[in-house]
């Protein structure tokens, strides 16, 4: 029987008509099912990024894509939980089960990948580490650093991109380290450093939220690393990690096709068979997720599509104004590639 049956699967592999069944949900599908809300693991506080304000509420890209995630699984982006995490503590509270996703602003790298037990999702954010230093030094290069002091946070890729690029560049750079993001930022603006390194989007955020005058402060030109950032999720739950991969590819592809959290309704009466699988009005893709088939149309609606997402909290009309650049669509000029819903 076991023959025969591995024959029919050969024959119909040939044919080319793979059939696709259904998921069941997974075991971090089914608790946040259970207890009706997402956990998701954010900043402590990176306007543009994950920022609570004085009511509590938060807002940022990464706070968006969890709200997308809980519209999507549960029908409503108000059920979830956001739990504020340090650098150190971000991956320890993935790992132990206290947070279902981590959306923090956190690269992509090997050694993250390979050992922390942990699975990366797809990219929200491409950024690279840059240097803000006062416009009074009139710095123009990130190589005008030598054996200058520049504060950075520890238990992230920042530090170590920094000794890097001090020792490929003979900088001879004096890192001065500190445990919180609140703690260096603080140092660099009391004057204890000539510089403060990190992401360059979290230097806008910095630059933007925290200094007295914005304008008395400059972001070099140079980037010193590649920082693709998005969520991360464990390992051993693929079905998990299938459900927020694919809400974040939906934005995305949504914003391709042109649909928002304003249209969503009426795009779906489109006849362009992509909006249909995308909104789930023709085939039912969501099942193959462990959802129901309006799963992508219900994120749309909650957050508005990729572009949507990014205008509004780290895009040119908001208090970051940070050009898309590669982070447009690949149609667009950037290297945003959603993988098709189909």
């Amino acid at each position: 029987m076991l023959k025969r049956f591995n024959l029919l699967a050969a024959a119909a592999v040939a044919a080319g008509t793979l059939v696709a069944l259904p998921a069941h949900a997974g075991k971090t599908l089914d608790a946040i099912k259970s207890r009706g809300q997402v956990v998701c693991g954010v900043n402590t506080s990176l306007a543009g990024f994950s920022q609570a304000d004085s009511s509590g509420k938060w807002t940022g890209l990464d706070v968006d894509v969890c709200r997308a995630i809980a519209a999507a699984v549960l029908g409503d982006a108000e059920k979830i939980k956001f739990v504020p995490l340090n650098a150190q503590q971000r991956f320890t509270a993935l790992q132990s089960g206290e947070i279902d996703v981590l959306s923090r602003n956190t690269t992509f790298t090997l050694t993250r990948d390979a050992s922390l037990g942990l699975h990366m999702t797809v990219v929200t954010y491409y950024d690279g580490q840059g240097f803000i230093v006062p416009a009074k030094s009139n710095m123009k290069s990130a190589k005008q650093l030598k054996n200058q002091t520049v504060c950075v946070q520890s238990g992230t890729t920042t530090e170590k991109n920094l000794t890097d690029f001090s020792k490929a560049n003979n900088l001879n750079i004096k890192p001065v380290v500190f445990e919180k993001q609140e703690a260096a930022t603080g140092a660099y603006f009391a004057g204890r450093c000539i510089s403060y390194t990190t992401d360059a989007s979290g230097l806008a955020s910095i630059r933007n939220s925290e200094a007295r005058n914005p304008a008395d402060h400059v972001i070099l030109p140079e980037l010193i690393s590649k920082e693709p950032l998005g969520p991360m999720v464990r390992r051993g739950d693929d079905e998990w990690f299938a459900v927020v991969k694919w809400v974040v590819t939906g934005l995305q592809e949504a914003e391709e096709y042109g649909v928002t959290q304003a249209n969503v309704d009426k795009m779906a009466e489109s006849t362009d068979p992509v909006v249909q699988r995308l909104l789930g009005t023709t085939e039912d893709s969501g099942k193959l997720l462990g959802l129901d088939k309006a799963w992508m149309a219900r994120a749309i609606k909650a957050t508005g599509n990729y572009g949507e997402i990014f205008d509004r909290n780290v895009g040119p009309k908001s208090a970051l104004r940070l050009d898309r650049g590669i982070n447009n669509l690949w149609n667009k000029g950037g290297v945003v590639y959603p993988m098709p819903i189909r």
